[in-house]
């Protein structure tokens, strides 16, 4: 089951917000007035007053209203949090990397709706994106931006085409995993150069296609273990959460240590 934490602020700080404005626009000045006539009676008979407290829900709401409003705020038009499920984007994420994600790089949306209200930027190749899986919207996907619109891409024996031109690549290192052998690559995507991996596995991706207005063609950078835009197709701007741009921490587990050297920016 996934759970949007966006609702749940947005529902708890409009269900906290509501009881403390009932509060103050029918219940506080009452209240305030029955201790002064409470406090007034005890003087004239000289005895210790004990003024009425706040409800308990009124205190908590009180209370944990701004809370939900900051966070909601934060997470919803500054950065967001998100862990790493999957080996897609190795060796630029691992599994079990926390990262953030700028929410204002491609635009400010209002949370839970996901509707733009100002438009403060685009992907550019790339770019690490969060977004929200065009074939299920309530699970959230992460990507590098390869194809811009407008964009030719093809993919070829494992070798990708921009605009039909060889994207060129070099060659890092080599792993070896039981039967199946990991190189390593950096890739030069015009502009931008990022690490990639390929392995020995036979190729089974081979398309070419071109990029829609208003859409985005995504890879991932564990190019033969990774469902992407090969697969499924493209992504549509209004699907577009943010850039993620740091590593915070990473760690897998309660059987495993935080790897701390993975604490950087993300490239």
């Amino acid at each position: 089951m996934t759970i949007d934490f966006s609702l749940i602020l947005a529902l708890g700080a409009a269900i906290t917000g509501f009881i403390w404005l009932l509060d103050i626009l029918f219940f506080a000045n009452k209240r305030q007035h029955e201790d002064e006539l409470i406090e007034a009676s005890g003087r004239e008979r000289d005895i210790p007053v004990k003024e009425e407290s706040e409800p308990f829900l009124v205190e908590y709401s009180k209370f944990l209203f701004p809370v939900f409003f900051v966070v909601l705020i934060l997470r919803g038009f500054v950065v967001e949090p998100f862990k790493i499920p999957s080996g897609s984007m190795i060796p630029t994420l691992e599994i079990g990397d926390f990262i953030l994600v700028s929410k204002f790089s491609y635009g400010l949306r209002v949370p839970v709706i996901n509707k733009k209200i100002l438009d403060l930027g685009t992907p550019e190749r790339g770019d690490v994106v969060v977004f929200r899986f065009p074939r299920d919207p309530k699970i959230d996907y992460i990507k590098r931006v390869i194809g811009l619109p407008g964009d030719e891409i093809a993919y070829h024996n494992k070798q990708l085409y921009l605009n039909g031109e060889l994207v060129p690549t070099t060659e890092i290192s080599r792993t070896s995993f039981g039967f199946t052998e990991y190189t390593r690559y950096k890739e030069e995507l015009p502009g931008y150069s990022h690490e990639m991996r390929l392995s020995s596995n036979p190729p089974h991706f081979d398309l070419v296609t071109t990029v829609p207005e208003g859409h985005y063609f995504v890879m991932g950078d564990n190019r033969d273990n990774s469902n992407d835009s090969r697969v499924w197709g493209f992504v549509p701007d209004e699907n577009l959460k943010g850039r993620a741009f740091a590593i915070w921490m990473n760690w897998q587990g309660w059987n495993h240590w935080p790897k701390w050297q993975r604490v950087g920016a993300i490239k």
